[in-house]
């Protein structure tokens, strides 16, 4: 018989308390009579956690359990932020249990994974968290042993006496600790005692991965759990009009089939611009296989929509424009946008009158297309519905927003909506929207059942949110001694510029003049890994490489010279970036790449390096080109994203965004023709392969205390520049419009 949960005299209690003005909670849980965890579990009785707001438990017998806030897509932060926590209270990583927290607000500060945030933010406020549960156990163990708290040290969840030597486990004084108020005024470690944090650690969930254990939306089943898929329209521009699902519901396995409308047409709490996907059909059955023909069997009648006023990601008004529109359509657009004046963003010095007086003038215009994210997990969630509560199961980068919305949608507290936070098989941008999850709710109520969700891969490239169509076109102005004079830039897309007019060169030039503009679209948009950066850094470092070429300046140095520019004395009072941590990069890059060096001198190499989500890249890559394919030799990347917490899964993320980049660069693009893609599926949209990933991939890190800063952008957008670079050097050829592999001869 299976052994039921005790109460004790004293039954088992957390003591939560404030740590920060942030919201950070600790509680430390101590379970009567407890053995192992695991044992107690053989037994059928577990401990009994009365989790409320905590990011740590403790049993007697020191079972230490440290929870990881944020979503999980394989950046490894359910790694490196428990280490934040472990480092401060002072026990070993490796014996230690993590465990992914779900979606509270009230119980974690952050959980949101994006814009290279997670260490960032959690920085101080983690290691608080495990400082201060270190200093109450040591104050509860200074009590019992009646000693001063000064004669006392920890280690590897232990505390230790050092003059008479007696030993206790943390464990042994969770029970007194819970009852300590939280100190105040913790001092946390400097950077120099560090023990764990800067130490490579595995991936916690490899062991999980390599057996196939579940821990995706997809592996997600409950009994009675219908699947349900949404049908929209084929094309952006265009809306539902009416249906015909008589053939469809008759079909095996379909238990309903019906209209949703996914956001209230005055709800300013969209995630994502909705566009023409607003109203869907969805297909509720007991199979996948029975929900995907019964698709078949619709008659749907679209029809074209009207221009619109689009309430998007916090309630911007923006117009969403009619009709169907083309990429080469789009092509032009830019061109004519790029003749107009255009917004000025920036203006140092007197540029007009630079370039009027100039000798030389460069003049290049870059393009790239959109790209879809062809996340390799298949958008899913799990969503069920019980009167005014709400269950949701699924990977999604930013839950309150979904929990917002939700509550919004349904007519319910924010509080009844519980989120469990599966590992995402792919993010960067494509699931900071959750608009799939409010369409399983959604579901699941019409349905009255528990409901899984699942997109096709064709619903997500066809109907899909996007990195943005982007141009940037490039000015600079010599004198008579090739002497750079001024710089104009200019940028836009569809529907959005990519233009940073704070960043470098700016500052770096007496004359610079930044625009930009937009041409409105119905197409969706939204974040892609390093949104924006991952375009501007391309063109503006295959930019750079050309000017230094008319100037016979190495690569590298002419970023230097205006670098120290910048440095020394800036042009402007706005520069976003520190001039010395970008020369830190640049010179380290140069260094390990060994750029310049004699046995070096015929390789085919580009160099790039760029600044955005407060850390600096650099990379050198070294290529050759073989009957018409590009083959990597090497990547060698340099990274400043200050403090390197863990730095296996650093090498990890830089090593991914190296791949990522390269694949992008060389083939990603997403076409439409009068609004529909014309790319659906993994036969058109090409993707990297393994045979093209780079032979070698050499990572290093600037070693410094700076705080850190952020990795899983940075990496990615010098990749572009890099690549372009190189294989000019390999081809004779500048490219200037992104695919580069169709251009290779």
């Amino acid at each position: 018989m299976k052994k039921t949960n005790e109460n004790y005299s004293r039954r088992s209690f957390l003591k939560v308390s404030s740590l920060t003005g942030g919201g950070l909670m600790l509680g430390i849980s101590w379970f009567a009579s407890a053995k192992s965890e695991e044992t107690l579990k053989a037994l059928g009785a577990e401990p009994t956690w009365e989790q409320l707001t905590s990011y740590i438990k403790i049993t007697p017998d020191n079972v230490v359990k440290i929870f990881s806030p944020n979503p999980e897509f394989g950046q490894n932060v359910m790694t490196s932020l428990p280490m934040l926590i472990a480092e401060e209270l002072d026990v070993d990583f490796k014996s230690v249990q993590v465990e992914q927290a779900n979606y509270s607000l009230a119980l974690y500060n952050r959980q949101f994974t994006g814009g290279s945030q997670s260490i960032r933010q959690a920085w101080k406020l983690l290691r608080t968290a495990g400082a201060s549960a270190r200093q109450m156990i040591l104050t509860a163990a200074s009590q019992e042993w009646n000693v001063p708290i000064a004669e006392l040290t920890t280690a590897n969840g232990m505390v230790m006496n050092s003059f008479s030597g007696k030993s206790a486990t943390y464990g042994s004084f969770a029970t007194a600790a819970s009852k300590l108020p939280v100190p105040k005024d913790i001092v946390l470690k400097g950077n120099k005692n560090f023990k764990l944090l800067g130490t490579p650690q595995k991936n916690v969930e490899g062991p999980k991965i390599v057996k196939g254990q579940p821990l995706f939306g997809m592996d997600y089943q409950v009994p009675g759990m219908l699947i349900a898929m949404t049908e929209r329209p084929p094309a952006f521009g265009m809306r539902l009009k009416s249906f015909d699902a008589t053939a469809a519901k008759k079909m095996p396995g379909i238990v309903d089939i019906f209209q949703i409308q996914v956001y209230e047409p005055t709800q300013k709490l969209a995630m994502f611009d909705t566009r023409t996907f607003n109203e869907v059909i969805a297909v509720v059955g007991k199979t996948t296989w029975d929900v995907m023909n019964a698709r078949k069997a619709l008659k749907v009648v679209w029809e074209n929509a009207p221009e619109t006023k689009e309430l998007g990601m916090g309630g911007r008004d923006t117009i969403v424009p009619a009709g169907l529109e083309s990429t080469k359509k789009h092509y032009v657009q830019m061109l004519e946008m790029d003749k107009k004046p255009g917004r000025i963003e920036r203006k140092d010095g007197d540029p007009e009158k630079a370039f009027a007086e100039a000798k030389h003038i460069i003049e290049r215009t870059y393009t790239a297309p959109f790209l879809a994210h062809n996340i390799m997990e298949p958008t899913n969630t799990f969503a069920h519905v019980q009167g005014d509560k709400v269950r949701i199961l699924g990977p999604i980068q930013g839950p309150d927003m979904v929990a917002n919305t939700v509550a919004a949608r349904l007519g319910i507290p924010k509080e009844n909506i519980e989120i469990e936070l599966a590992r995402m098989g792919g993010g960067f941008g494509r699931r900071a929207y959750g608009h799939y999850m409010v369409e399983a709710v959604l579901i699941s109520k019409q349905a009255n059942a528990p409901v899984k969700l699942i997109y096709k891969r064709e619903d997500d490239v066809s109907a899909g949110i996007y990195r943005p169509m982007y141009q940037m076109t490039y000015r600079a102005a010599f004198d008579e001694n090739k002497r750079l004079t001024a710089m104009h830039i200019k940028g836009g897309g569809v529907p959005e510029s990519p233009l940073h007019a704070n960043r470098f060169p700016a500052g770096a030039l007496d004359n610079y003049l930044a625009e930009s503009w937009a041409i409105p679209s119905n197409i969706t948009i939204g974040a892609f890994r390093a949104p924006r950066s991952n375009f501007n850094a391309a063109a503006e470092q295959s930019f750079l490489d050309e000017i230094s070429e008319y100037m016979s300046k190495d690569p590298i140095a002419f970023r230097l010279e205006l670098l120290q520019r910048a440095k020394e004395n800036p042009v402007g009072k706005s520069n976003d970036y520190d001039a010395a941590r970008y020369m830190g990069v640049l010179e380290l890059v140069r260094d390990k790449s060994g750029w310049g060096k004699a046995e070096n001198a015929g390789k085919k190499r580009g160099v790039s390096a760029y600044f955005c989500h407060n850390s600096y890249a650099a990379q050198v890559i070294d290529l050759h080109v073989k009957d018409g394919q590009v083959i990597v030799d090497q990547v060698t990347s340099a990274l400043d994203c200050g403090v390197v917490v863990n730095p296996e899964g650093a090498k990890n993320m830089a090593e991914g965004a190296a791949i990522d980049g390269i694949g992008n660069a060389l083939f990603g693009q997403l076409t439409l023709t009068d609004g529909r893609t014309d790319q659906k599926n993994f036969d058109t949209y090409r993707m990297i392969r393994h045979n093209e990933a780079p032979k070698k991939i050499d990572v290093h890190f600037v070693q410094n205390e700076v705080d850190p800063t952020g990795l899983g952008e940075p990496p990615f957008p010098p990749i572009f520049g890099a690549m372009a670079n190189a294989l000019y050097k390999a081809t004779g050829k500048r490219f200037y419009q992104q695919p580069f592999a169709s251009q290779i001869g």
